[in-house]
């Protein structure tokens, strides 16, 4: 009877390695499973070490480096279109694909490479044929994905694994795309509601910088041949036309070294916490980003638990995916709590980022050993919650920046006009004065 080797996840999450002798692979996943452990790998005694005996033979025969002196070149030959990125929706698309060929019952080495022929993104492409000679070569799926973490992160090669020791490959790759493009919806619709106000920014940076470096100096000019005096709005005006205008490279230094502070300080650990914690506490785009990373998180957790991926390694996966730290707190004090035998529902109230119908509903499924679906209640409500939001900020943003662009554009203006608006009322002043004389 065959002999196989084992890795498997026990139920805290810790690492267990063996072996055992049963007829095939299934029945050693089965035998591992009887055990309470969830296996993440499986292979044959016999093979591993006839691998290992070769792997060690290939060493000794390899020839040494050559030094500087004579001797082979050591040329490194990059693949060509392997450095680029692969796009969110490329890839989504290349799963939908690949789960519809493997649900047709085509076998997974052919539908790579039949996907690897009709491919045009030149990095994905290259990327498939490696997959498709990892898997040539004996590795599974998930760790040929896994050799990619820059294309597929861990959530995706987990639960490939998932699906590949439970033989719902299929399934997992079609959540994976579901999954993906919910994900993508919602991002899509905060980045459409953001167009508006950005553009209005960017015009109304377009038309300050017009005013103070055009019109208000030529406003100068005409008002220093006048014998008028200048009220204190109109002097603040000018005295900031000629900072950006006879200092715009002082200026434009010191934007850029406020940008790159910024920037340097929400990568300590420190701003990364506040400017994350801000995010979720602002007004108007604070609801709409809180309902987001909610979403996100029960989504993702959904997603690994229904997939079969053992709950606190969902948890570690969902807690590098969380995409803001406050969330990616409040996960690991649900993985410590979950790690010493406690209920997921505590941490998470007491986390005070996630409302009171949420940790309700998540104690629900809890109980009733529905967790998954709950999750993906709440993922899917909180989705149409996020279509709301977006809408009701994008309400309420387009009359804050058309009276922010007014208010700005009317300050230049009233300053401008208040030294014309002096002069006719002195010189309205001067006229009655001498009528009142004759």
């Amino acid at each position: 009877m065959p002999r196989y080797n084992y890795i498997a996840l026990d139920s805290r999450g810790n690492e267990t390695k063996g072996s055992i002798e049963v007829g095939s692979q299934n029945e050693a996943i089965g035998r591992v499973k009887e055990m309470n452990l969830f296996p993440t790998k499986i292979t044959e005694a016999d093979k591993e070490e006839k691998a290992a005996g070769k792997k060690s033979g290939a060493k000794a025969a390899k020839p040494r480096k050559a030094g500087k002196k004579g001797g082979a070149m050591n040329l490194n030959i990059k693949i060509p279109g392997l450095s680029g990125k692969v796009k969110p929706k490329v890839l989504t698309t290349f799963t939908r694909q690949l789960a519809t060929l493997v649900d047709a019952g085509l076998p997974l080495l052919r539908g790579l490479r039949v996907l690897e022929k009709q491919e045009r993104n030149a990095t994905l492409k290259g990327i498939i044929g490696e997959l498709a000679v990892s898997i040539e070569g004996g590795s599974t799926f998930s760790e040929a994905l896994a050799q990619h973490p820059k294309v597929f992160n861990k959530l995706f090669v987990n639960m490939v694994k998932a699906g590949e020791l439970g033989g719902v490959l299929e399934v997992v790759l079609k959540r994976l795309a579901e999954f993906s493009e919910k994900a993508q919806k919602i991002k899509g619709k905060v980045k459409a509601a953001m167009f508006y106000p950005v553009a209005v920014l960017i015009v109304a940076i377009g038309i300050l910088i017009l005013l103070m470096t055009f019109v208000i100096p030529r406003f100068k000019d005409v008002f220093a041949g006048m014998n008028i005096k200048m009220p204190w709005f109109t002097t603040f005006v000018m005295s900031i036309s000629d900072a950006i205008r006879l200092h715009i490279v002082t200026t434009m230094i010191v934007m850029v070294g406020v940008v790159i502070a910024f920037l340097l300080f929400i990568k300590t650990k420190f701003g990364r916490h506040l400017w994350h914690k801000f995010q979720l506490k602002m007004p108007v785009l604070g609801p709409v980003i809180s309902k987001v990373a909610i979403s996100r998180f029960t989504r993702t957790l959904g997603t690994l638990v229904s997939s079969g991926v053992p709950i606190l390694q969902a948890l570690t996966i969902v807690r590098e995916t969380a995409g803001n730290v406050i969330i990616a707190n409040a996960v690991s004090k649900v993985h410590e709590s979950v790690k010493e035998g406690e209920t997921i529902t505590a941490p998470l109230e007491g986390s005070g980022v996630f409302p009171p119908m949420v940790v309700s509903m998540v104690d629900v499924g809890e109980q009733t050993g529905a967790l998954p679906e709950m999750l993906m209640r709440i993922a899917d409500d909180y989705d149409e919650q996020v279509d709301n939001a977006v809408a009701t900020m994008t309400s309420l943003l387009e009359p804050i920046m058309i009276i922010f662009l007014a208010v700005m554009v009317g300050s230049i203006v009233i300053a401008m006009f208040l030294p014309l608006i002096s002069m006719i009322s002195q010189m309205s002043d001067d006229s009655g004065g001498k009528g009142g004389d004759d």
